[in-house]
């Protein structure tokens, strides 16, 4: 049976949907992470807004963490395991409704590119559990030049 070229075409577009969306890298324990539950456990042990990004890739509504005007002295951590990620001393605000800071502590988060919305973006994750927690760009302040727009729901703050 011989296919045509719109319907290899149609075919590979479906199954690359398929795969991109069927494929969660945080969805279960097993993931290479040292820090894993079960999706059972993650929903319970996460708010469903925290659940939602942290395990799902979702991004919260502008302006809706009580983070994004966090004054005070102290450390960001991940809301799912508790690794320190941020020093508030790295926070600027970006102006874009999400906590924004130009450096994570070292070995804190790991990347990977995103396509969901079309075109590539770095995804950041924190690097003990995997949990989604927002996205870095190239348009920060010095020193670095990077601006790690975050979810708030995904950290917690503990004042020094």
């Amino acid at each position: 049976m011989l296919v045509s070229k719109r319907q290899f075409l149609k075919f590979s577009g479906v199954a690359a949907v398929a795969f991109t969306f069927g494929c969660s890298k945080n969805a279960s324990a097993g993931n290479g992470f040292t820090f894993t539950k079960t999706d059972a456990e993650w929903r319970k042990a996460l708010s469903p807004g925290a659940y939602d990004v942290l395990r799902r890739e979702k991004t919260e509504t502008r302006y809706s963490s009580r983070l994004n005007t966090e004054k005070r002295i102290g450390t960001y951590s991940c809301v799912g395991c508790g690794q320190a990620l941020f020093l508030s001393k790295t926070k600027f605000e970006s102006n874009t409704g999400w906590p924004s800071f130009y450096q994570p502590l070292a070995k804190s988060v790991a990347t990977s590119t995103d396509y969901n919305i079309g075109v590539p973006r770095t995804e950041v994750h924190c690097a003990r559990c995997g949990g989604h927690l927002g996205h870095v760009f190239d348009d920060g302040p010095k020193p670095t030049g990077k601006r790690y727009c975050m979810n708030g729901v995904a950290m917690n703050f503990s004042p020094a």
